[in-house]
């Protein structure tokens, strides 16, 4: 079973967030990135590949997890513009995606401590992730969630 997420023709772009850590954030309204046939849900609503999230109205507090590939900057940026939610990603700071999208527009980061194990779409837990994580919060409730949520990790506020 692969279970690398380094790039190569076989990186798989649809990985989840393990329910534990979502549930320390709180009840989302919609996450526009759920797996067609998902193990587990985390929100109230949910757009699949089916459904092209990005084409939707969204509404609420989102969790995202966007598809990890090149479409990840449109996620970021569809979040960023809806301002109320968070997203997971690789903690990629040096790249354009992250300048665009997090360093001037999110209100809070979480770095997590250590390499989070994803899980596949079967619902099998994989192994350790192949780069670090950052949880990102646009809005101030939802930086509010990151900095009380008892992830270990760094958070830093980004709107002092």
């Amino acid at each position: 079973m692969d279970t690398s997420f380094e790039r190569s023709e076989l990186t798989k772009v649809e990985w989840l967030t393990p329910p534990e850590l979502v549930r320390k954030l709180g009840l989302f309204d919609l996450d526009p990135c759920s797996p067609v046939n998902a193990p587990f849900l985390h929100a109230i609503n949910n757009y699949t590949i089916e459904d092209n999230g990005l084409t939707k109205v969204w509404e609420g507090r989102v969790y995202c997890t966007p598809p990890y590939g090149k479409d990840m900057t449109l996620w970021l940026s569809k979040l960023k513009k809806h301002g109320n939610g968070i997203a997971l990603t690789f903690a990629r700071t040096e790249t354009k995606c992250f300048f665009e999208n997090i360093w001037d527009n999110a209100d809070a980061i979480l770095f997590v401590k250590g390499r989070i194990k994803f899980y596949h779409v079967s619902g099998i837990q994989g192994a350790s992730a192949g780069a670090p994580s950052v949880f990102i919060a646009y809005g101030k409730m939802n930086a509010d969630a990151l900095k009380n949520s008892g992830i270990e990790g760094r958070y830093l506020d980004l709107k002092l």
